[in-house]
């Protein structure tokens, strides 16, 4: 197995602030937001300065632990308000679900004054429990990779330590890959609306010095069909319990186009990213947002007519059968069903 990766981490934890690196800004200009509340950390999550379905767990975490000590007798609130900041990605409900128990429990058996010092100890256990399984994830998914032969590799959006903990998710296992194998490369899909991948992917690709290029979304499924392209592999912000995944706009193609390549498709993430209560994909909310992000650049130049009607859904379900491998820090099921699925998450 491949070591795992030792990288920075986008989430830093203070005692009593949380810094976020600001992920908006990148990759021209390197800035930290500083976050007192659980306000401040769904203000984040919401434009995305955080991003990435274990970041905005972890990311959230701290802000249930920033809310119970501003407002110890309080919190719930606003606790209820950095829950709901985005839909889609499961690993925010989940983990402020995790806090919130700890620090209920915390409270019945020692008083209210026991909530403020037990929520920063949940979301510190949290904290660690995804940067070690990030780690697994890496090297897991570079082991698959090196299994099915992949020296040319595409990912979509951005799953890097940016969005994933200390390891990442798919972003990882294809750098971890490419170092161990001579004459690997990355591609990285652009990722439009917002640029996940030229702005995000590309950056980490560069500080870890790896072979990479960059396309356009619309590129990928004549590079696959050409054959230039041996393996897909993407991260997951929410997986159902059938094994269908929900993840950024734009991978449901890259899977089509894979299985009509006759190439593997994998999905690369953690456990606390598969809602065993989601019966099948089409049960999952999908987040659709601000239609300036589809009209203007980054900048806020229009792109189009400022009045065009704009549908801008942030992700895609593509379904288990489209899936190789599902691979986490807890093995690897395959085929993807829903019995490999439950055996993942255990009895």
């Amino acid at each position: 197995m491949h070591a795992p990766r030792a990288m920075f981490s986008a989430v830093h934890w203070s005692g009593d602030r949380l810094g976020l690196l600001d992920q908006t800004l990148l990759p021209h200009r390197e800035a930290w937001m500083d976050c007192a509340s659980a306000q401040d950390v769904g203000a984040a999550i919401g434009r995305l300065a955080v991003r990435g379905a274990p970041n905005i767990g972890i990311a959230a975490g701290y802000g249930v632990a920033l809310e119970v000590r501003t407002a110890p007798s309080g919190w719930e609130p606003g606790v209820a308000a950095l829950r709901a900041a985005r839909p889609t990605a499961v690993n925010l409900a989940w983990a402020v679900d995790r806090v919130v128990a700890a620090t209920r429990a915390a409270q019945a058996a020692h008083g209210p004054a026991a909530g403020p010092p037990a929520a920063p100890g949940a979301a510190e256990a949290l904290h660690a429990a995804e940067n070690a399984a990030s780690e697994r994830v890496a090297a897991a998914g570079a082991d698959l990779l090196a299994e099915y032969g992949a020296r040319r590799v595409l990912t979509h959006c951005n799953t890097g330590v940016l969005a994933c903990a200390s390891g990442g998710s798919a972003l990882g296992c294809a750098i971890t890959h490419a170092r161990a194998t001579p004459g690997a490369s990355v591609l990285a899909c652009e990722t439009r609306p917002l640029l996940q991948g030229a702005r995000l992917t590309v950056w980490e690709l560069e500080r870890a010095r790896v072979d990479h290029a960059l396309l356009a979304d619309g590129a990928a499924a004549g590079l696959i069909a050409r054959g230039e392209i041996d393996a897909v592999i993407v991260g997951c912000d929410r997986v159902a319990a059938n094994g269908d995944v929900a993840n950024k706009v734009g991978t449901y193609a890259h899977a089509l186009a894979a299985r009509a390549a006759n190439i593997p498709f994998l999905v690369a993430g953690p456990v606390s990213s598969i809602d065993p209560a989601l019966a099948r994909g089409a049960a999952i909310e999908i987040e659709e947002r601000d239609a300036d992000e589809v009209r203007r650049a980054p900048g806020g130049e229009l792109l189009t007519l400022a009045t065009t009607p704009v549908r801008n859904p942030a992700f895609d379900v593509t379904p288990a059968g489209l899936i190789a491998a599902l691979v986490t820090e807890r093995g690897v099921a395959r085929p993807v069903d829903r019995a490999s699925v439950a055996a993942l998450l255990g009895p």
